[in-house]
């Protein structure tokens, strides 16, 4: 008797891994500048994603800006020539670096020619887009520890890339790490996501002054 097999679940190829976590940065990157007064809350508006309410910027000026890294980012991550991402919140006036979130970009292990012969099951969309909502409640809740900044802020994002990335001169340079010093540096381990092809590690170090 012959019966018809039941449809599997696809895997998610390294162009729909790479849109999960080009979009995951740019709401992570909104709700960090949102949720520490980098800019006015005016400056956002809420739009529903990932199952939540989540804050998105309407400055023209910012959103373009993001735009245009994303793109770039977007392209490293297809060729796997981004290692780290960091988005760093500067004292405006002494341009003492007050905070870095870091976002690490792993490959998952590519299966051998073998293994590809039975490919396991795939991370269900579902999951992902979960482990990505706790990732952000996580932001907004870091708010009750972190130190409060009374003056004003500005950002930077950084690239950390292998040595064979592409990295167009004209937009991106190398730059000081915007690093803080280890004595006066306090980190928290965030929450992780991971499609099929890349898993995402976050945490953030601030400063503190004890």
């Amino acid at each position: 008797m012959a019966t018809k097999q039941a449809p599997t679940r696809q895997a998610i190829t390294l162009k729909g891994s790479t849109a999960i976590v080009t979009d995951f940065f740019k709401f992570a990157v909104n709700t960090i500048l949102y949720q520490r007064g980098v800019y006015p809350a005016d400056d956002f508006h809420l739009v529903k994603k990932y199952g939540q309410v989540v804050m998105l910027t309407q400055d023209l000026a910012l959103e373009n800006y993001l735009d245009k890294i994303l793109q770039q980012v977007q392209k490293w991550l297809l060729t796997g020539g981004v290692t780290q991402l960091v988005l760093a919140i500067i004292a405006k006036d002494s341009r003492t670096t007050l905070e870095r979130w870091v976002f690490d970009v792993l490959l998952q292990n590519q299966p051998t020619p073998a293994e590809t012969a039975t490919p396991a099951s795939a991370k269900p969309e579902s999951q992902i887009q979960a482990e990505i909502r706790d990732i952000l409640k996580q932001i907004v809740s870091t708010v009750t520890f972190l130190p409060t900044m009374d003056e004003p802020t500005v950002f930077n994002i950084l690239a950390y890339t292998s040595e064979s990335a592409d990295v167009p001169a004209d937009e991106w340079v190398d730059t000081d790490p915007l690093a803080i010093e280890a004595s006066k540096s306090q980190q928290v381990k965030l929450r992780s996501f991971s499609t099929d092809v890349h898993r995402v590690e976050a945490m953030v170090a601030y400063r503190y002054e004890g």
